[in-house]
């Protein structure tokens, strides 16, 4: 039997600030977005679409968090997988699950281990996963 030391799961407060970060780097870059924060369960934690954001912004945000979270990688690394002759090719049809393969999902780790994800929509792929990565960065540590 092996043991396991306990990781503090991502809180609603790291969430709020996840979101706060991620609105101050679009406002900064002049970008409006949709930002999701799924706890390790894929349970909503906190969203926030911009009043002026594209309204499909929303669902590709938690799209990405979601897709994140389930393959426990960033969704800018497996948009090739899912292309013809990929490892994932079929994954996007094969599962009645919203995945989406475009960049701007991250899991959100601690200790090692996945404790939620984030997901960026409403931008250009580079500048969603950008605005990820910084607000996890800032809010989580590396």
């Amino acid at each position: 039997m092996t043991a396991t030391t306990p990781v503090r799961p991502l809180t609603t407060a790291e969430a709020d600030a996840l979101v706060a970060s991620v609105r101050r780097a679009s406002e900064e870059q002049g970008i409006r977005t949709a930002v999701t924060v799924l706890d390790a369960g894929g349970h909503l934690l906190a969203f926030r679409r911009d009043d002026r954001a594209l309204l499909i912004a929303g669902e590709t945000s938690t799209r990405k968090a979601f897709t994140a979270l389930q393959l426990d990688a960033p969704t800018a690394d497996l948009v090739d997988a899912v292309q013809p002759g990929g490892l994932l090719h079929t994954l996007p049809t094969a599962l009645d699950r919203p995945l989406l393969f475009i960049a701007g999902g991250l899991p959100i780790h601690r200790d090692g281990r996945v404790i939620g994800a984030v997901g960026v929509g409403g931008a250009a792929p580079e500048q969603d996963h950008g605005v990820a990565a910084a607000a996890i960065e800032e809010v989580i540590g590396g």
